[in-house]
């Protein structure tokens, strides 16, 4: 029976998986996001952006996997990992033809919500599912989810206070629908979950052309 690993440290990610009844193991990728975003060159289509750093993340850590890397101190117990699916993710906001990942300093994020208040943009997230069973990459399966979120008029009051928290300025697109950020996104059109960080529809979507059932992981957590 697999075991799920996530290839991200991702706390939110983490939380939507544990919510919904997998506990996973955690490995986080050597990738360079940038550097891979780079070589797609400007003319690269936005879900391919997000869809192929997904990709890279888990060929990986898969890969990792397949070498019998598996000693990871502090990120779940892998020994004798002989069969599992490694899932890779990566959201970025695009919003009036600019794909925005993570605005890092306070003065990017307050830049980014003068742009986004009032207005809509697409939350993409990028997955990619890879089965790994004795030492050998069995399956892939990767996609995007789109969900289009409406994002509020915060006062400036509210605005400061929440950029002073440091919460948007880690996370794709400058804000969260699961924290602070949720008091100042008027609605959502899609998967809830997708933006969080990890859109369960798809990933059930993905383990299904790989031959695994969603209800096998649960009993991860038994």
């Amino acid at each position: 029976m697999a075991r799920f690993v996530l290839a991200s440290a991702s706390p939110a990610r983490r939380a939507v998986l544990r919510a919904a009844g997998v506990e996973p193991l955690v490995r986080v990728s050597g990738v360079d996001e940038e550097a891979i975003a780079e070589d797609l060159g400007p003319g690269a289509y936005p879900d391919e952006v997000v869809t192929v750093l997904a990709q890279a993340k888990a060929r990986w850590v898969a890969e990792e996997i397949a070498g019998g890397r598996t000693e990871w101190a502090g990120e779940g117990n892998a020994a004798g990992l002989t069969d599992c699916v490694v899932v890779g993710c990566d959201s970025m906001l695009f919003i009036g033809g600019e794909l925005q990942g993570k605005p890092l300093t306070t003065d990017v994020t307050r830049q980014r919500w003068a742009r986004m208040m009032g207005r809509t943009g697409d939350l993409l997230t990028g997955h990619c599912a890879i089965h790994v069973r004795d030492g050998v990459v069995v399956g892939e399966a990767s996609g995007c989810s789109t969900t289009t979120v409406h994002f509020g008029d915060p006062s400036d009051e509210d605005l400061d206070a929440y950029l002073a928290t440091g919460e948007p300025l880690n996370v794709a697109g400058a804000f969260t629908l699961d924290g602070l950020g949720g008091w100042f996104i008027d609605r959502i059109e899609g998967d809830p979950s997708s933006v969080i960080g990890i859109g369960l529809p798809l990933v059930r979507s993905l383990l299904a052309r790989l031959g695994i059932s969603i209800s096998d992981l649960w009993s991860h957590t038994r």
